[in-house]
């Protein structure tokens, strides 16, 4: 059998284990990578490949980082505070909160960003008696759309300005991409304020467990390790913001971190073990092989290809622009966004051409939906980091993701003509 039919096979029986759960969501993500292992799709190097990936030990420096924050009480100082500032309505904080993590997604990693405020979304909702769930899933959708306003946002930005460059022609500016990064993250904050928050479930035991435990952090709260912790956390997101600057990659700057709270007793081995969120780190760990065999077997071009066959070689420009959107962010909800982009980029030019439209708005198109990836646990490290803490599901990332994808569908199919024209 083909390995691009073999990988789409292992594919949909992973989804309907998704969707289902009949078996926990890191075994099956481990269990599909193991699959095409045994298929012949993947090496054995490949298999495991996603343990030692540079996100996955993003995400474990970030997590000890969160336990210690907790650990010497910052976590709470900083919740409070927030609290104090913002009260205790639920949609001011939610609005808030999406508005400072689009910001800051904007201009560093929506990776990073949601890793250091997790732990204080966490705390304010404890203060202010809330439900941790809706605020999590706000936090990682600000994270996804706020990257979409500069080209250093997300990769795909970066990734359509390389396919422009390569064929000859001028790549998209730095802020250019917040003619549509803009409306698409005000659209995000909109619909979790109005609609998302009661699609979403709430989980109050998340915040049971919080309060439960709330005395015994008392006790190991000590000033002088909450300015040093505070300080790591800093040196941290600085060197997080400026690894290109100052030649840091941002894994690097999350371990040594870790490390750093662990010598300087904000927390202890143990406690910084068990903060490690091990369903995460294994779920995102094995769905990384399952990305890459989409791409190295050409199960992404053949569902690429049956796409445009639907559509035609000759569709109207508008129609392309829905379909490219529409298959991008259907690739991005089960494979890396860096990969959807890459594998649509060059089909997306090429189809603009063979129409003669312009190729800008077909590929923006294609870049912001790789980033729409709202309706999976797995489609990107954000949804991922929230999903032990906000005690989530797979269903209720399609609950709240599909919507919020129909409404970016239909920004981006009314914004994007307007500055990239069909026919200029």
């Amino acid at each position: 059998m083909d390995h691009a039919v073999i990988t789409l096979c292992v594919l949909a029986v992973a989804a309907i284990l998704f969707a289902t759960e009949i078996i926990p969501l890191a075994v099956t993500a481990m269990g599909a990578s193991i699959a095409l292992g045994l298929l012949g799709v993947l090496t054995p190097k490949q298999v495991f490949s996603g343990l030692s990936n540079s996100t996955v030990v993003l995400f474990a420096g970030m997590f000890v980082i969160g336990a210690a924050m907790f650990q010497t009480g910052l976590a709470q100082k900083i919740g409070l505070a927030v609290v104090k500032r913002a009260g205790s309505s639920e949609k001011k904080l939610m609005a808030s909160l999406m508005l400072i993590t689009v910001i800051l997604s904007s201009i560093s990693s929506n990776t990073a960003t949601v890793a250091c405020l997790m732990p204080v979304v966490v705390q304010i909702c404890a203060a202010a008696k809330i439900s941790v769930s809706r605020q999590l899933m706000a936090l990682a959708i600000a994270a996804n759309v706020g990257g979409t306003i500069t080209m250093v946002g997300t990769p795909p930005n970066i990734l359509i300005c390389g396919a422009l460059q390569a064929n000859g022609m001028h790549p998209f500016g730095f802020f250019e991409f917040a003619y549509i990064g803009i409306p698409l993250s005000l659209a995000g904050i909109i619909y979790m304020l109005f609609l998302g928050d009661k699609i979403c479930p709430d989980h109050k035991e998340a915040l049971a467990v919080l309060e439960t435990e709330e005395p015994e952090k008392e006790e190991k709260k000590d000033s002088k390790k909450m300015v040093i912790c505070a300080f790591i956390l800093l040196a941290v997101v600085f060197c997080m913001g400026f690894s290109k600057d100052i030649g840091i990659p941002m894994d690097t700057a999350a371990i040594i971190g870790a490390l750093a709270c662990v010598l300087t007793g904000c927390i202890s081995e143990q406690d910084a073990y068990r903060g490690i969120d091990w369903v995460t780190i294994f779920l995102f760990a094995g769905m990384l092989p399952l990305a890459h065999a989409m791409d190295i077997s050409g199960a992404g071009r053949l569902i690429a290809n049956w796409v445009v066959d639907i559509i035609g070689t000759h569709p109207s420009p508008v129609v392309l622009v829905i379909a490219m959107f529409l298959l991008s962010g259907g690739l991005t909800q089960f494979m890396s966004n860096t990969a959807a982009a890459a594998l649509l980029s060059p089909i997306g030019i090429s189809i603009a051409q063979t129409v003669h439209v312009s190729p800008y708005p077909v590929l923006m198109a294609i870049g912001i939906a790789a980033s729409c990836a709202f309706t999976t646990p797995v489609a990107t490290p954000p949804n991922t980091l929230v999903l032990g803490p906000g005690k989530f599901k797979f269903m209720d990332y399609v609950k709240v993701g599909v919507p919020l994808f129909i409404v970016s569908l239909i920004v981006c199919t009314l914004v994007i003509p307007i500055f990239w024209p069909f026919n200029p």
